[in-house]
């Protein structure tokens, strides 16, 4: 009855263990939680034989582990274990020497600690091959059985015993898979009864039953990683935790990368290639920012505008189908890179040269249209303008002239004024250049400063006394040296 009972708690325990599902399986950090079914062979040392070690004398069992994950380098265990244990031989038991037996069925239950070795400082934590350690302590149930020598006093002993049970020993994991573990251990266990087979030593307290324990048997996990992403690969070794859903994944959790270039292939527009970020991960041979696949000119460096060719003169025609290389900024070209030959104010002169090209003008002044009979005539004969003596001062008699000019200045923009300062030869040849130079600035500052004239419109240059036109020899041919000229013109 004692064994029917033994034998039907630890069938309910598996049973019970039974019912976790697959998917739940896989202990680690992930899942901290493990179970674990394993097969028992016995070697047992008792007052009638030393089999430790003899492993044609073992007897069997099974059994079951729940594991908890405390650390990379320590695990708790709970080991429920039911065996068969028995021996027979020669003992002289009270007097009576004879042939001794005992059969027992033994029930434990021990919680232990588990030191791992595979705990990334001396394995790494997903080693094949994971080694530990194990001490534990628990309670131990036995049904003893045990028929003395023929003719001894009392012939048998049929009892329980209850006693607490130690162990010690070790154990190697072979990781099949995340989810699943092959496992051999081996414990040497102290419990602390000498009854285990039915004889007690008078006189004594020295405890002789010992036994060997090694199982045999495969370890899962209990419960569910944590996958943010849902990727598969649990968040604790997930490099890439927040990959969109559907994506394939290598084991850190990354998206695959088949070409490697560091663009993941549902991003990648060709994943066979490596290219680059900017290109989607197309590849781009002369850097142009243009793919190969759209590039016309792949080995060349090129423009969008001109489907990855080079356009040397930037008017828009790749230089593989330029008739015209070299054209001038801006120009304005047809297909085959030739100027376009316009001339919107029908003046004859072409708009790519013209000045003036919404104005009708004529060649002579670059399509810009010329001055009016009268102001012409004035330019042809400007009056002089004159200065203080020896000083770059304006007098009051040059405004009127300065003022017509300016006037001209308004009615012709498109016309610039260039201003030449000259000098008698009195004085040194240095002291009238720099004179002559600032007598044309003095008027320049009147057209800038005075009538709103842009600067950019009028330009000056001194010659000192290097261009007379009259003789420096009188009053009056000195007074003619020194002088303004003025000249509009077309740039």
């Amino acid at each position: 009855m004692k064994k029917s009972l033994l034998k039907a708690s630890m069938v309910g325990a598996f049973l019970l263990s039974m019912g976790a599902t697959p998917e739940t399986f896989a202990q680690s950090a992930d899942r901290p939680w493990g179970l674990s079914l394993y097969a028992n062979a016995i070697q047992a040392r008792t007052n009638l034989r030393n089999d430790i070690w003899d492993m044609s004398n073992s007897t069997w069992g099974g059994g079951l582990g729940i594991n908890r994950y405390l650390s990379p380098s320590f695990d708790v265990a709970l080991q429920l274990n039911y065996f068969n244990m028995k021996q027979e031989g020669m003992y002289n038991f009270n007097g009576t020497n004879g042939m001794s037996r005992f059969d027992d069925e033994v029930g434990t239950a021990n919680l232990g600690l588990k030191l791992k070795l595979n705990n990334g400082k001396i394995l790494n934590e997903n080693a094949f091959i994971q080694p530990y350690l194990l001490a534990s302590v628990g309670a131990q149930y036995a049904s003893v059985e045990a028929y003395y020598p023929t003719g001894s006093t009392p012939a048998s002993y049929d009892e329980g015993i209850l006693r607490m049970n130690y162990a010690a020993g070790a154990g190697i994991n072979f990781k099949i898979s995340d989810n699943f573990k092959i496992f051999a251990q081996s414990t040497f266990n102290y419990p602390s009864t000498d009854l285990l087979d039915g004889i007690k030593v008078q006189g004594t307290d020295e405890l002789n039953d010992r036994y060997l324990q090694h199982q045999f048997g495969v370890s899962f996990g209990l419960g569910k990683a944590k996958d943010t992403d849902g990727d598969g690969v649990s968040d604790r070794r997930d490099e890439c935790p927040d990959t969109p859903a559907g994506v394939q994944v290598d084991k850190k959790g990354c998206p695959l990368d088949g070409d490697g270039d560091g663009v993941p292939d549902y991003q990648d527009q060709c994943p066979t290639e490596a290219g680059t970020a900017a290109l989607q991960g197309c590849p781009d041979r002369d850097g142009d920012g243009i793919r190969d696949s759209e590039d016309e000119c792949p080995d060349q460096a090129g423009t969008a505008a001109t489907r990855g060719c080079p356009d040397a003169d930037g008017d828009g025609v790749a230089d593989k189908n330029d008739q015209c290389p070299g054209t001038p900024a801006g120009t304005q070209v047809d297909a085959n890179g030739c100027p376009v030959v316009l001339d919107k104010d029908g003046d004859g002169v072409n708009d790519d040269v013209d000045r003036c090209p919404d104005v009708a003008g004529s060649a002579a002044n670059m399509g810009c249209p010329g001055l009016d009979a009268a102001d012409s005539t004035y330019m042809a004969r400007v009056p002089k303008i004159e200065f203080e003596f020896n000083r770059a001062v304006l007098k009051k008699t040059s405004y009127p002239t300065l003022d017509r000019i300016s006037t001209m200045l308004n009615k012709y923009p498109h016309y610039n004024l260039r201003i030449s300062g000259h000098a008698d030869h009195i004085g040194s040849n240095e002291y009238n250049q720099e004179l002559s130079v600032r007598r044309a600035e003095a008027a320049k500052s009147y057209f800038t400063d005075t009538k709103g004239i842009s600067s950019d419109r009028v330009i000056t240059e001194g010659f000192g006394e290097e261009r007379p036109v009259a003789p420096n020899t009188t009053n009056a041919g000195r007074a003619r040296n020194r002088r303004a000229e003025f000249r509009l013109f077309i740039q």
